[in-house]
């Protein structure tokens, strides 16, 4: 009789007892099979998250009530529960993903451990004082108090040295003796007392000695991540989706064409000034400069140009004219740079549309070398040339430190999403920016008043399709009629074709 009632006490799932926690060091990893399809749902969602926390980080102080109530909205929004009585099933599955996606380098593994001990403090700071005990006793933390003769000699040090902390709460609560280099932040900003090597901290403060340790943890668990990575890489399945999340961008697609003919090749020049990001600025002030880009150069301004709506026609266009300017004649561009054009609009090889650079591509991949302008301005740039350029597009010099200041904590979109609040005077951003072409619409919002970008009435305006033959005969002026054919004919894939048509018309 007693056989079965042993039977159901050893056969507890595993997974049911991790996910009774509200908070865990993600120690053991997920036991379990899940779909591809859910594998990608679940890193992408996490992804979300922690690029909301990143931003929410720098725009709110951590531990103030409006960020804690901004990050609570977000967990509701993105669907994330961890607490016990939520199925935390998809919180630590996410968590263990985006470790393989974000061990494989040192920036990647930065970034993702600054944004998932941010998650934690928020996690351990919302529990209650019964809740945290526990999870300090489930995870064998165990650090020494102090005596009650230790506490009384140490009175007034503790009094004068500890954050909110006063007479009456020292004999009511436990402190700390912990080595100082496991407090550093505490030590920092002056919240403990330290005492040969050794700082006392009272319980309510024991969640950063808690923060060191997940720390510690996950930076050893991604070094050990990354030694596996070779085996995940083997499988065909992994590989491509692993590779993707590091540079995910997990915002509004820009590669449909809806925006086509809403600007012209003439207002280039005036939108580049008042809406183009810092990026796409400085691309194409060289191009103009220099009447040459790189590979690199031309495939990121390129696709952007096409996400604000610049056609095919008005790219080969663009291009053309300003490459025979510099060392590029006509036929060498038509045999060496067209193709390229019409590839990124998915008239050449394997016909792909092809979706303009996320901020995150820009940032991570493909860094510029000498001779290339290429890349994200704030991650690339010298921070002294940086400085020059913002001065030259008169950026105030407070605003410069701001930049600057983001910029050295790398993060090189919030640096971005600051000289986009500058350069518009508005106090603060509607927008968490993750994309150039966000960053163009949402500047010709702004100027516009809140509506979407139109096309200026008094810019001469050419449809998406070719010139009809009726629409050129009936051209009353000889210069349009010279302009249209010599355009038409720069474009045209057979121009012995076009050269035998425009002798049937004349």
């Amino acid at each position: 009789m007693q056989f079965p009632s042993r039977r159901r006490k050893n056969n507890i799932n595993p997974q049911t007892e991790l996910y009774g926690h509200a908070l865990q060091f993600y120690g053991q990893p997920p036991l379990e099979n899940i779909s591809l399809s859910e594998f990608e749902t679940f890193a992408v969602d996490r992804l979300k998250l922690l690029k909301t926390i990143e931003n929410l980080g720098v725009s709110y102080v951590k531990l103030s009530e409006q960020y804690a109530k901004k990050l609570e909205t977000e967990f509701k929004n993105l669907n994330f529960p961890y607490r016990p009585d939520a199925k935390r099933r998809k919180d630590h599955i996410s968590h263990f993903i985006l470790r393989l996606a974000y061990c494989q380098t040192e920036d990647l593994r930065r970034w993702f451990i600054q944004q998932e001990v941010d998650l934690f403090r928020y996690r351990f700071n919302d529990l209650p004082p019964k809740h945290k005990l526990e999870f300090l006793h489930r995870n064998n933390l165990q650090y020494d108090t102090i005596s009650v003769e230790e506490k009384k000699t140490l009175l007034d040090k503790l009094v004068n040295s500890s954050y909110a902390v006063s007479g009456i709460t020292v004999e009511d609560q436990d402190f700390y003796k912990v080595p100082f280099q496991d407090a550093l932040d505490l030590v920092r900003t002056r919240k403990v007392y330290l005492k040969a090597g050794y700082v006392y901290i009272p319980h309510q403060d024991i969640v950063t000695i808690v923060l060191n340790d997940f720390r510690t943890r996950l930076s050893k668990a991604l070094a050990l991540t990354a030694r596996s990575l070779p085996a995940v890489h083997s499988d065909e399945r992994l590989q491509p989706l692993l590779n993707h999340l590091s540079h995910a961008y997990v915002g509004q697609d820009y590669s449909i064409q809806k925006n086509v003919g809403k600007i012209s090749l003439e207002q280039i020049d005036s939108l580049s000034g008042k809406s183009f990001p810092l990026c796409m600025r400085q691309l194409h002030q060289n191009l103009r400069e220099s009447h040459h880009l790189r590979h690199g150069g031309r495939m990121q301004y390129g696709l952007f140009l096409k996400g604000i709506g610049l056609s095919l026609e008005q790219a080969l266009q663009f291009w053309r004219s300003e490459f025979i300017r510099g060392k590029v004649d006509a036929d060498k561009f038509d045999k060496a740079y067209a193709y390229g054009i019409r590839h990124m609009f998915g008239k050449e090889g394997k016909r792909a549309d092809y979706t303009p650079y996320s901020c995150m591509k820009v940032i991570l991949s493909n860094p510029p070398s000498q001779g290339d302008h290429h890349g994200c301005p704030f991650r690339h740039s010298d921070p002294e040339l940086l400085k020059q350029k913002l001065q030259f597009y008169k950026v105030s010099p407070s605003g410069i430190s701001q930049i600057l200041e983001l910029v050295k904590g790398m993060h090189y979109q919030l640096a971005c999403q600051k000289y986009f609040e500058l350069t518009h005077n508005v106090s603060e951003a509607s927008f968490s920016l993750n994309h150039p072409n966000q960053y163009f619409i949402e500047s010709q919002r702004v100027l516009g008043g809140g509506k979407d970008i139109k096309r200026e009435m008094d810019t001469p305006q050419r449809s998406q399709d070719n010139h009809t033959w009726s629409d050129i005969s009936s051209l009353s002026s000889p210069t349009s009629f010279c302009l249209i054919i010599c355009e038409e004919w720069w474009l045209s894939e057979n121009q012995e074709s076009f050269a035998l048509k425009w002798r049937q018309l004349l």
